[in-house]
């Protein structure tokens, strides 16, 4: 019921430009994006609001070409997914050329990773769980962190999970092993028994 719920809504926005329609697939999706965001960028709450707006832009402008091959929700997480390994690949791209004139020598993916996702970068949560979790969560690769996000948190199988990051599958289930069995180790280590 709910798919059918969001094609109506899809095709009212692509038919008629209804901007109420779409308004609520904002309401009904902003959550689950802002949430994956969240996890992305391991709580950064500013990056996470506006990679949030630029993915409803985009949803928005693009919304005739969704085809429902796939449910609405799939489609939005796959422009979401996008629009974040666009942020990273400009991040590092500034990142690079910002080297090269300080004259530190080449690009360096792991330095960058490392400074990116050093704790007094991002915002603090509130929780010392969820602060725990983001840590966690920057011990993985980033199609890891992607696959154990969008499976544990938001609820994806794998098959869906597959569809928003155009991963094979069994390269989906490989990525939810390896960051399911860091996290744990992360975890354990950092005083959490199971």
């Amino acid at each position: 019921m709910a798919d059918l719920n969001d094609i109506s809504l899809v095709t009212q926005v692509a038919v008629f430009r209804n901007k109420k329609a779409f308004d609520q697939l904002v309401r009904k999706y902003q959550s689950p994006v802002r949430r994956f965001f969240l996890n992305q960028t391991l709580g950064n709450e500013q990056l996470s609001d506006d990679l949030a707006q630029e993915t409803f832009i985009k949803a928005y402008v693009n919304i005739t070409k969704f085809r429902g091959l796939s449910s609405f929700s799939t489609w939005l997480m796959r422009i979401a997914y996008n629009v974040f390994y666009d942020h990273k690949r400009s991040s590092k791209r500034e990142e690079c050329g910002v080297r090269s004139v300080e004259g530190e020598g080449g690009y360096d993916p792991q330095r960058n990773l490392q400074l990116e996702y050093s704790p007094s970068s991002l915002h603090t949560p509130p929780s010392t769980l969820k602060m725990d979790i983001h840590q966690a969560l920057a011990q993985l690769k980033p199609d890891e962190r992607v696959c154990i996000t969008l499976q544990l948190i938001d609820g994806y199988p794998i098959g869906e999970i597959s569809k928003i990051t155009g991963i094979a599958e069994n390269t989906v289930k490989s990525h939810l092993k390896r960051g399911k069995e860091k996290m744990a180790i992360y975890l354990r280590q950092n005083g959490y028994d199971r």
